[in-house]
C-alpha cells in the first residue's frame, strides 16, 4: 500500500467510508422516510417513470467506439446526393462503460490500489445516491453465509416474512438496507407504482429498515415475491467531495451498467468484477 493510500485512508476513516459514524444513512436522502409508515399500503397511486436514458446513453457511446469509414475526397458536393444515416446500434442486454462522474445508479469498481484493503478489494459498489451530504452505496459481490435469522440481525424481524432471506454484506457502515425488483416490471411493476421504494436504475429500487413493513406487505398482497428482494448488512458512505477525491487519486473506476448486469441475480457474484471489466472491453481498471 502506497503512502499516497495510507493517507487517504486515515482521512476516510476520519471521514467514514472505512468507519462505522452514527450518521443514519437517511440523513444523506433528500426523502423523509419516515413518512412511509402512513402511506406503505396505497398501491393505486402512481407516476410515470423517467425514460430509459442509461441505455440511450449507452447507444451513444457505442457509436462513438465504432471505426469511422474513410470518406474519398471530393471538392464538389452533390446537392441531390442522399445522405446514408447511421446504422441503428444494437446493444445488447448487457453493457457497461465508463463515465467521469459518479451518479446515482452507476458502479464504483476497484483498482488495483485497494488490492489489500479487504473490505474493498476487487468490490462493485452500486451507488444508491449521490444527494448533497454525500455518495452512499452497497458492495454487490460478496457472498451470504448467513440468513438474517441466523445472524440475528436487527434489519428485520428474525421471526418474520424474510428471516430465511440471505443476508449480504453490504458495506462497514451500520445501516440495514435491501433492493427490491419485481420480475414483471413494464407497467404492471406496483413497486414503482407505490411511491415507496426508491429507484435507483429502471427497474431495480432500494428501500431501509423503516419500509421492510411495507415490503412484507406487499408480498403478501403478491405485489412482489419473495425472490424478488436481496437484504444487506451495512452500507458505503462518503462526504460530499472524498469520493471524487479517491476516484481522481485512482483508487475507484466509474461505469455505468445495464440492469441486467447490476440486477439481483448477480448479487453475491464472485465473478461480477471480471464481468464488468470484460463488457468496458479492459482486463484491469489501472
Amino acid at each position: 500500500m502506497d503512502l499516497h493510500y495510507q493517507e487517504l485512508l486515515s482521512t476516510s476513516t476520519r471521514l467514514g467510508t472505512f468507519a462505522c459514524p452514527k450518521r443514519n444513512f437517511h440523513q444523506s436522502q433528500w426523502r423523509k422516510v419516515s413518512t412511509l409508515s402512513t402511506t406503505c399500503c396505497h398501491l393505486s397511486s402512481s407516476s410515470p417513470l423517467d425514460p430509459d436514458w442509461r441505455s440511450f446513453r449507452a447507444r451513444l457511446v457505442a457509436r462513438e467506439q465504432l471505426p469511422r469509414p474513410e470518406e474519398p475526397p471530393s471538392n464538389v458536393v452533390d446537392p441531390d446526393s442522399v445522405v446514408d444515416q447511421p446504422p441503428p446500434i444494437n446493444i445488447g442486454d448487457k453493457w457497461a462503460h465508463k463515465i467521469l462522474e459518479p451518479e446515482k445508479g452507476c458502479v464504483l469498481i476497484a483498482t488495483e490500489k485497494l488490492d489489500g484493503v479487504h473490505i474493498f478489494e476487487r468490490t462493485v459498489i452500486l451507488l444508491l445516491s449521490n444527494g448533497p451530504l454525500g455518495p452512499s452505496g452497497i458492495i454487490l459481490n460478496r457472498p451470504s453465509l448467513m440468513s438474517i435469522k441466523e445472524t440475528r440481525s436487527t434489519m428485520v424481524d428474525v421471526e418474520g416474512l424474510f428471516s430465511n432471506r440471505p443476508l449480504f454484506f453490504g458495506g462497514p457502515l451500520e445501516e440495514g438496507l435491501f433492493l427490491v425488483s419485481p420480475k414483471d416490471g413494464g407497467d404492471d411493476d406496483g413497486v414503482g407504482k407505490s411511491g415507496i421504494f426508491e429507484e435507483v436504475i429502471k427497474g431495480l429500487y432500494y428501500g431501509t429498515k423503516e419500509s421492510v413493513g411495507c415490503a412484507a406487505e406487499m408480498v403478501k398482497r403478491d405485489v412482489v415475491g419473495l425472490g424478488d428482494f436481496r437484504f444487506f448488512d451495512g452500507y458505503c458512505g462518503w462526504e460530499k467531495e472524498q469520493l471524487k477525491d479517491e476516484i481522481r487519486a485512482g483508487y475507484w473506476t466509474v461505469a455505468a451498467c445495464s440492469p441486467s448486469v447490476v440486477g439481483l441475480g448477480n448479487v453475491e457474484s464472485i465473478g461480477l468484477w471480471d464481468e464488468i471489466l470484460g463488457l468496458m472491453g479492459h482486463k484491469k481498471v489501472w
